[in-house]
């Protein structure tokens, strides 16, 4: 009998059913010659609706607060920036876009811009819904917050 771990591995990247590729959920291709900020730009014209939109809003206002942010392209297809670390993601749903703040949970967030995974220990996100008003000043002060808690992680 086949070990069901060696038999997962061989199928990775294929439909187990039928063992064709699998089918990505973002039409944007991964090329090794595009850099991330590509392909960040080709996801949101691909989204082509409110959802692109936010998630340009968000890219801008993100780059407005840390000027020096890096742009990383991860799990098949989503935005994440650093900054000695991690600072969030840029999930895209059918519903909503989510900013997940990877060490949210030790951010003080006195605006009250936290609406999403609020349990944790670790993270905490803001979910983007059609039509929401965000107060920009308050999320660049909370990117802000993220980077000088990485800035101060790194130098420990």
């Amino acid at each position: 009998m086949e070990n069901r771990v060696a038999k997962t591995m061989k199928l990775k990247g294929r439909n187990a059913k039928a063992g064709k590729p699998m089918k990505r959920k973002s039409g944007v291709k991964e090329s090794k010659g595009q850099s991330p900020s590509e392909l960040i730009d080709g996801r949101i014209k691909e989204l082509g609706d409110w959802r692109g939109r936010t998630l340009s809003r968000v890219r801008t206002l993100i780059r407005q607060a840390d000027p020096e942010v890096v742009e990383e392209w991860k799990w098949r297809g989503v935005p994440v920036w650093y900054h000695d670390g991690m600072i969030c993601t840029g999930e895209v749903y059918k519903n909503h876009v989510k900013m997940t703040f990877a060490k949210g949970a030790s951010l003080k967030d006195p605006s009250g811009l936290f609406n999403a995974t609020l349990e944790g220990n670790t993270w905490r996100a803001i979910d983007f819904h059609e039509g929401d008003e965000c107060d920009e000043g308050a999320l660049k002060a909370l990117i802000r917050a993220a980077v000088t808690l990485n800035m101060s992680k790194a130098r420990s």
